[in-house]
């Protein structure tokens, strides 16, 4: 009969396996013949592997895009920024060891970066193989294992922004045993103007930042994803006007007494033209280039106001006022 072909067919049209339950679960993929795939159950897929739109777990082949670079290059900043500013707070200012600490620091984070990228996937290159960034759910995958009866909660946990989440910690891991193993002698030998108390302070608190920044990016490390570019601009502004007010810098003349004012003015800028291009992602450059331009603009202001807000000079024409 006509239908008995059909009939005979249902059977194998409708053996599906069973709905894969929760956002990030999947099966893996156990054999491939020619462009038959065997899956396995429904649970959490191998690190370096996330979910398609079918439910299965495919390894992860793309690159890092422009802004997850640019990330990347955020976290490994944020050790080295602290670094310096606790050496420079603890250095004193009659100290000349700050410069060769400052250049050690650096030193150690540029060690650790270049070793996080050799020893990841793949091992022995400066590239990386990475899953694409599509939501900010995508950073907090243990907070939705499904439970199917209410009761019995499937654990469908994975890195799916492989390896955005992990190649953070592993890079701090890497800072911390190159700063214990090289930090300490150098200080010994070169801290001579610091008491004996005082010279190693800006690597304790280096063991205390690290647990802090690790504890920030287990957390928050999704929230800083998309966040980041407006903490760099943020952060950049507030710390040039209290440095500047700290410093005392009312005119352009005040900047050029001293080389370090123009170094920290010039770090700032940098970090600000960081910001501006970590929000356009320069992907028109005859629009997001001359953003750049911009990036004097806070200092300018400052330094053509400053007159103008000095609180002695405010005080005197109050009294005048009066």
């Amino acid at each position: 009969s006509v239908t008995a072909p059909l009939w005979r067919a249902l059977p194998a049209a409708v053996d599906i396996q069973p709905a894969c339950l929760g956002l990030y679960c999947g099966r893996t993929v156990l054999s491939v013949n020619g462009s038959v795939e065997t899956y396995g159950d429904c649970g959490v897929c191998p690190r370096g592997q996330r979910t398609d739109d079918n439910k299965i777990c495919r390894e992860c082949t793309g690159s890092p895009d422009r802004y997850d670079w640019l990330y990347l290059g955020f976290m490994a900043m944020l050790p080295l920024v602290l670094h310096w500013f606790f050496i420079e707070w603890y250095s004193g200012k009659k100290s000349s060891s700050a410069l060769l600490q400052h250049i050690t620091a650096l030193l150690e984070c540029s060690i650790a970066a270049v070793v996080t990228l050799v020893v990841s996937d793949p091992v022995g290159s400066l590239h990386i193989r990475s899953c694409r960034v599509k939501k900010l759910s995508d950073w907090y995958t243990m907070l939705y294992n499904p439970s199917p009866d209410y009761i019995t909660t499937v654990h469908c946990t994975h890195e799916a922004v492989y390896p955005l989440y992990t190649i953070v910690f592993i890079y701090y891991a890497f800072c911390l045993v190159l700063m214990m193993l090289l930090r300490p002698l150098l200080v010994k030998k070169i801290a001579c103007g610091l008491g004996k108390s005082d010279r190693f302070k800006s690597i304790y608190a280096a063991l205390y930042f690290f647990p802090i920044l690790t504890v920030l990016q287990a957390v928050g490390g999704g929230l800083l994803y998309y966040a980041f570019p407006y903490i760099i601009l943020v952060l950049s502004l507030v710390t040039l006007a209290v440095y500047m007010s700290a410093s005392e810098v009312e005119s352009f003349k005040d900047l050029l007494v001293r080389k370090k004012r123009l170094v920290v003015l010039f770090s700032h800028w940098l970090l600000h033209a960081y910001g501006i291009i970590s929000i356009s992602k320069l992907d028109k450059l005859e629009q997001d280039l001359p953003l750049l331009a911009l990036v004097p603009a806070p200092a300018l202001f400052y330094l053509i106001t400053a007159k103008y807000t000095e609180p002695s000079r405010i005080l005197s024409d109050g009294g005048n006022g009066h």
